[in-house]
Order: structure tokens, then C-alpha cells, then sequence
């Protein structure tokens, strides 16, 4: 069972990171969150690792909409959208159909 939308984009991470905070912002979502996990790793320990990068997306309404119904559906939010670099262009991993498929 896949619980998320994947593509790979033969571009530079980059400009693949600027690419879907676009199409984000096209779906109704700001971007609250830039987790840069290989600035991280290397700070925290020594790790050389590929360029990785963990946004934290959220359109709020649908997040109030969300928390109206259900409280505990916090855990979930914001939105995780993941953008890695691949030996050619990066892959984008999200739950987001509408914004994967845009891209």
C-alpha cells in the first residue's frame, strides 16, 4: 500500500525545491517548515549526506477544517513534502496528488 505520490524531475534539487513550493502555493499552501536534513546531518554528526529536503506545508483552512473534526489530527500536520537529490535531478515524494502531478 503506497501512502504517498512520487516523481522524479530530471532538474537541478534546486531548482526542484523552488518548483513544488510553486505548485504549493498554486494548491492554496504556504510552506511553514524547511527542514534541510543534510545541513543537519553534517551539523549534528559529521555526516556528508545528499542533499534532502523536508517541507512543511499547510493550507489553513483545510488544516482548521481538519482540526474541527478530528483534535488529534495534529500528528499529521503540517504536510511533509520531500524533495531529494538523485544521481540525475531530484525525486518529490508528497501526499498531495494535485501538486505532484504538476510538476
Amino acid at each position: 500500500m503506497s501512502y504517498y505520490f512520487s516523481k522524479t524531475l530530471e532538474i537541478p534539487f534546486d531548482e526542484a525545491v523552488e518548483k513544488v513550493t510553486v505548485e504549493l502555493k498554486r494548491e492554496g499552501f504556504g510552506v511553514l517548515t524547511d527542514i534541510d536534513v543534510k545541513k543537519t546531518l553534517n551539523e549534528k554528526l559529521g555526516i556528508d549526506f545528499r542533499k534532502y529536503r523536508i517541507l512543511g506545508a499547510c493550507n489553513a483552512p483545510y488544516a482548521y477544517k481538519a482540526l474541527m473534526a478530528e483534535n488529534k489530527i495534529r500528528t499529521m500536520l503540517p504536510c511533509s513534502v520531500i524533495v531529494q537529490e538523485l544521481a540525475v535531478g531530484a525525486e518529490v515524494r508528497d501526499k498531495l496528488r494535485a501538486v505532484v502531478d504538476r510538476l
